[in-house]
């Protein structure tokens, strides 16, 4: 069997604003506008999309006492930390200025955390 991610699917409340936010930050396009899905081209792997949830409510981190903890975070691998750090606040992540590690950590606009690796971080 060959397998593969095919798609990072994140829950929200308006799809085609985080997909919005992701194609700016990373370079990516629409690829379907039926069910919002992002990548490089067509043919490449993995993809985001994101679905549409009614009552969407965003994922917390850290979670301290873990009565609300976030399932999964994504590390995106990029040239400059700092520089994609400032991107993406312009396009309205916020830092999450709890979280430890090498990489630093920021929340879309839906509230999904997500790191920024540099080089060597």
């Amino acid at each position: 069997m060959d397998a593969y991610v095919r798609n990072i699917v994140l829950d929200c409340a308006d799809a085609r604003q985080l997909a919005d936010f992701y194609t700016q930050l990373l370079g990516m396009r629409v690829i379907r506008e039926d069910w919002m899905v992002i990548a490089k081209d067509e043919d490449s792997f993995p993809r985001l999309a994101f679905e549409e949830v009614e009552g969407y409510r965003p994922p917390l981190w850290p979670d301290l006492d873990r009565t609300y903890p976030q399932q999964m975070h994504i590390c995106f691998g990029v040239d400059d930390s700092t520089a994609a750090g400032e991107l993406a606040l312009r396009l309205g992540a916020t830092r999450l200025s709890e979280a430890g590690g090498s990489c630093p950590v920021f929340a879309d606009p839906a509230g999904h955390p997500f790191c920024l690796c540099g080089p060597g971080e």
